[in-house]
């Protein structure tokens, strides 16, 4: 089956915690205190090592690219000791902590950062989910300093976890946008594999998008698949989820069954769809006719899921 949870592991740290500025500061000052520089992404460190020229990784997808094509037994979250420099809680938020190190990021800093879905299938799934979840956080900070009911400048509360407005006394929380993505499949136990009009040539994945307001999870599964392709399904059942911070959704993986078969693009956003047998991806993929969502991402795994007969 799908893995439902690959980020155990990691402490988000409880409110109580982050209310008590002496407890924050302790995780600060302690010899495992770890500031990640980050951009719009954080770096990795391959090995246990300090980072140094050869292994301390800003982010371009080249260099990411060719490590995933190494065979690394460890590669690794790096940062710098966050003791080195003095604490803001203004500027440094706490993102939450793997083990016995407490992961911090520097808001104040701009450097490249890295491609998530190309780092996140390299890092141990606890330090997997401290990328995303800085990333998810240092976006939210940075874009929406103001209030969005009086349009005040809000602060940074709870080491990073929230913001209040000081003029109207609101507490601000990150806002996560769920969307929904789903492998579909038909009596033949075909996959529904969908391309892109704005994708590159051969690309195709699971079709995918946002919950509106008011809507049910499973009613945006059925209007989805019929305003992309024209299918009417049944059987909706809800798979996994991933937090994917680009800038702020919340996909949610279901899996559906195809009343019908016959499939109309709509031909704005969806310029094919096609059915595939599981003998034919892995040739497809091969020959290079075919290319799927990358690793990091919840289409692959539940394309993989399908393919081992355990969706």
């Amino acid at each position: 089956m799908v893995d439902s949870d690959p980020r155990l592991g990691f402490d988000r740290f409880e409110h109580t915690w982050r209310d008590d500025p002496s407890w924050v500061r302790e995780r600060w000052d302690s010899p495992n205190g770890s500031l990640i520089v980050i951009g719009p992404g954080p770096s990795v460190n391959v090995g246990r090592d300090q980072p140094d020229g050869d292994h301390w990784l800003m982010g371009g997808p080249a260099a990411l690219g060719r490590l995933a094509q190494t065979d690394l037994e460890e590669v690794r979250l790096a940062g710098r000791p966050s003791r080195d420099q003095p604490y803001d809680d203004q500027r440094h938020i706490l993102v939450g902590g793997v083990g016995d190190v407490s992961w911090f990021c520097d808001l104040a800093v701009e450097q490249p950062g890295l491609d998530l879905r190309l780092a996140v299938p390299l890092l141990p799934p606890a330090e997997a989910a401290v990328a995303l979840a800085t990333v998810a956080l240092a976006n939210w900070h940075r874009l929406e300093p103001y209030c969005p009911r009086c349009g005040g400048p809000s602060s940074i509360r709870q080491a990073g976890a929230a913001r209040r407005c000081p003029v109207c006394e609101q507490d601000l929380f990150p806002r996560t946008d769920p969307a929904v993505i789903v492998a579909v499949t038909d009596d033949r136990d075909r996959l529904l594999l969908a391309h892109q009009r704005l994708w590159e040539k051969d690309r195709y994945s699971l079709v995918a998008g946002f919950v509106e307001a008011g809507e049910t999870l499973e009613a945006a599964v059925r209007r989805e698949i019929a305003e992309e392709v024209g299918l009417v399904v049944d059987r909706v059942r809800y798979v996994t989820s991933q937090p994917w911070p680009m800038p702020r959704s919340l996909m949610l993986g279901f899996a559906a069954h195809a009343v019908d078969t016959r499939l109309t693009p709509d031909g704005g956003e969806i310029g094919d769809a096609r059915w595939f047998r599981r003998d034919q991806i892995p040739g497809a993929v091969e020959d290079g006719s075919l290319r799927l969502p990358g690793p990091a991402s919840i289409a692959f795994r539940l394309i993989r899921a399908w393919l081992e007969g355990v969706l």
